[in-house]
């Protein structure tokens, strides 16, 4: 399912005239992102709140939810763990004005947010499905001096087993480790990871380094990238009218 994630706004941040409330226009755009350097250090719910300030500073015209308390509508398909860098990562919005796509990345990308780099706006057609993720893939660049003849036993005997045991909220999840990693191999000194979506608990990519023995490769200065975020339905078009892209603005 999708993560809906919106904050109430501060005492400096309530509705300007510009961020109103008339959602008789809702269009959805899906927009390509990297988190980058210091903004991986940012939870996901301060990610949120970074999304929604940006937005209100952008004056846009944000389409609201109904009820006492009103918020934008903000939807992510999946959170990025603390402390991990995001290349393609995804959000959707809805506004109640128009925009291109080449306007609205270039209205968004003018505000220069540091870490946050607005890689491409698309304008989804009604009913369009909401992003729901498909899979995730990873990079864990490894800490210098690394075996690559231990890492390759070691993957080798992890994905010989069927099941695993993680722990969640203090209780023992067993989960089939074929169901969540469809690939996991290591070249150049990086360990690369394909984690398909589950509705069951998930396997991060610091679980994956715990089974494969090597929960000391973050303090030894490992980093880990997701590098794409693969949706069940992609829209695909060559046309600027639908999607805009940063290197076709540039």
């Amino acid at each position: 399912m999708p993560i809906v994630t919106s904050s109430e706004p501060s005492e400096t941040e309530t509705a300007e005239p510009s961020a109103g409330t008339n959602d008789a226009l809702r269009l959805r755009y899906r927009i390509r992102f990297a988190k980058r350097d210091l903004l991986r250090w940012i939870s996901h719910r301060d990610l949120a709140r970074l999304w929604e300030r940006l937005l209100r500073r952008a004056q846009l015209r944000l389409s609201m939810t109904e009820g006492f308390h009103p918020k934008p509508r903000i939807a992510f398909p999946s959170a990025l763990a603390l402390g991990v860098e995001g290349a393609n990562e995804v959000v959707e919005i809805e506004l109640a004005e128009h925009w291109t796509p080449a306007d609205l990345l270039n209205h968004l990308r003018s505000d220069e947010q540091p870490g946050l780099d607005i890689r491409s706006v698309s304008q989804l057609p009604e009913r369009f499905g909401k992003a729901q993720l498909l899979r995730g893939i990873y990079e864990i660049q490894a800490p210098a001096d690394t075996d690559a003849a231990s890492v390759a036993v070691a993957i080798g005997q992890l994905m010989d087993r069927e099941t695993v045991s993680i722990e969640r909220k203090k209780k023992s999840v067993e989960i089939r480790l074929q169901d969540q990693i469809s690939s996991l191999h290591y070249t150049d000194e990086t360990l690369h990871l394909v984690m398909e979506a589950s509705d069951a608990a998930s396997l991060k990519p610091t679980d994956v380094l715990d089974l494969l023995g090597f929960n000391d490769w973050i303090e030894n200065g490992a980093s880990v990238v997701r590098t794409d975020v693969v949706l069940q339905r992609e829209l695909e078009s060559d046309d600027p009218l639908v999607i805009a892209t940063a290197s076709q603005t540039e």
